[in-house]
């Protein structure tokens, strides 16, 4: 099992930042890599960002690329998400998950945290 805490979430204008935070614990040692999701509501669950943990190898969704960064800390095993440049449409929920290996799915969440962009 690996556990998931989120953080950072909050409220800003349009053309804010918000940095998040994800905390893993437990068996770490099974997790590849980490992705942030987010959901709207309505809307079905997207992809925001991914890192693998060893090699830092990340991608990004072509709606967030070139404001999102995400990063890793191997020594911490957190996973930050730089968000910049903030759209009232990137107002979600964010998540972050793990998955085993490349070929899996993510298969442990956390409970998510809150982003609102106000225009």
């Amino acid at each position: 099992q690996v556990q998931l805490v989120e953080s950072g979430g909050g409220l800003v204008q349009t053309g804010g930042s918000l940095r998040l935070s994800c905390a893993a614990s437990g068996r770490t040692e099974y997790s590849y890599g980490v992705g942030w999701f987010r959901q709207a509501p309505g809307k079905e669950r997207e992809l925001v960002a991914a890192i693998i943990w060893n090699s830092g190898r990340t991608n990004y969704a072509d709606s967030v690329k070139g404001r999102c960064t995400i990063s890793r800390d191997n020594a911490k095993k957190t996973v930050d998400l730089q968000m910049n440049n903030l759209r009232p449409e990137d107002t979600a929920v964010y998540y972050c998950a793990s998955r085993k290996t490349a070929f899996t799915s993510y298969n442990f969440w956390g409970q998510g945290t809150q982003v609102t962009v106000s225009s």
